[in-house]
């Protein structure tokens, strides 16, 4: 049977820009979401099927925070006042964006190798993505996505280079 994760574009980009950093590892988080379980899956299972989600993904599915679907998390605004308080509206709102860029659509499919060779070809144009964040925050993403995807593409997770 075919590996499949539903996954949102955020969170898939969030997991390369963290295995960027090394962070690849994780350990449960106190929300209950499945982070880790994920990212495990991402990093072990290129051939992974992916589809693109735009509502609660296997991440959110335990979550407590997950409501029938929906997230009734809150974002601290405090450092990016632009941003919309709730948590699923400014998720929707990168994810939305994040989509536009790369041409994908909810219950759009393709392998973890490709998703990140569709990266590799995309202009990443952090700033517009996440604009409500901090130049630091914006640095650092751009950073580790960048990072992210090369070791991805060269541990052998894909047949083409960046």
């Amino acid at each position: 049977m075919e590996r499949q994760i539903r996954i949102k574009p955020h969170h898939f980009v969030d997991i390369v820009s963290d295995y960027g950093f090394g962070r690849d590892v994780l350990t449960p988080h106190p929300y209950g979401h499945a982070l880790h379980l994920v990212t495990q899956q991402v990093i072990e299972h290129p051939e992974a099927r992916l589809v693109i989600e735009l509502g609660a993904d296997d991440i959110c599915r335990p979550c407590q925070h997950n409501v029938d679907g929906a997230c009734d998390d809150t974002i601290n605004t405090a450092d990016r006042p632009a941003a919309p308080q709730s948590k699923r509206e400014y998720n929707l709102l990168i994810d939305r964006r994040w989509c536009d860029v790369t041409g994908l659509r909810q219950g759009s499919r393709l392998t973890v190798a490709q998703f990140c060779e569709l990266l590799c070809r995309t202009p990443l144009e952090i700033a517009e993505i996440y604009r409500e964040e901090s130049a630091d925050y914006l640095a650092e993403k751009y950073t580790g996505l960048r990072t992210g995807i090369r070791r991805m593409l060269a541990t052998g997770r894909s047949p083409k280079e960046p």
